[in-house]
């Protein structure tokens, strides 16, 4: 959004925020899926610097005000929660509870206070990660350096060869999209938390041109959406009284 959107639409957003959840973190900090609704203090410190690099990457990089979000689930308890809160006020970040699933637009507006007061309160100095004019294969390092926080990006031999044409084509100057693993800021989707010291190979470049970015495929990404091996679908059912289960 930040560095192909507003570029193209000429935005400055006036602030960011981080959606997050307690489960996500804790299988950050190593927990299994099935086990994500036990308290978890320890996974949970353990994966919080996931977050907290999303908000250090905002700040830092793209120079914004941000909050973060916490979308509550039943099975939080009030200590994952304030020790959520603790950790992103240690770094001045506030951090608002989201409950709006359970309570409509109530549940939003602490967060809506919150937002509004980045904007009116806090001033952002927003900018890119990557200037318009460096070549591709430098504004894919800098996002791997700069947001992902690694050591730099390679290229298979096709990419390679990709990369080469599209500059001869004239297609240098648009801005790049990743696809990779959304489970870590690695390319490797066990690598989870807030790894270092890694590597990112891209396998093939192509370009969207009426998108108007070039695309960066790594690892086995698919850049077609589709469902889990389990949706949730397959849990929603009606019991004989018509009431609808499974559906959290």
């Amino acid at each position: 959004f930040l560095d192909i959107k507003c570029r193209a639409a000429g935005l400055a957003p006036d602030a960011a925020v981080v959606v997050a959840t307690v489960r996500a973190l804790k299988m950050h900090g190593g927990v299994a899926k099935e086990d994500l609704a036990g308290e978890n203090l320890t996974a949970l410190r353990a994966g919080l610097p996931n977050l907290l690099r999303h908000v250090a990457n905002l700040r830092e990089v793209y120079g914004l005000p941000c909050a973060v979000a916490v979308n509550r689930f039943p099975t939080d308890t009030d200590a994952e929660i304030a020790c959520v809160q603790s950790e992103c006020e240690r770094l001045g970040v506030r951090a608002v509870l989201s409950t709006v699933w359970a309570e409509g637009g109530k549940g939003g507006e602490a967060l809506a206070r919150e937002v509004v007061r980045l904007c009116e309160e806090e001033r952002a100095d927003f900018r890119f990660a990557y200037p318009d004019d460096a070549p591709l294969a430098e504004k894919l390092g800098a996002v791997v350096r700069r947001v992902y926080r690694g050591d730099g990006v390679t290229f298979t031999p096709a990419a390679q060869k990709q990369l080469e044409r599209l500059e001869a084509m004239g297609f240098g100057r648009l801005p790049v999209c990743i696809a990779k693993t959304q489970y870590s800021f690695s390319d490797d989707p066990t690598k989870r938390g807030a790894p270092e010291h890694f590597t990112v190979t891209v396998r093939q470049v192509k370009l969207s041109a009426g998108a108007g970015f070039v695309v960066a495929l790594t690892g086995d990404i698919m850049t077609m959406p589709g469902l889990p091996k389990s949706p949730a679908a397959e849990r929603i059912d009606v019991d004989a009284d018509g009431k609808i289960t499974g559906l959290f």
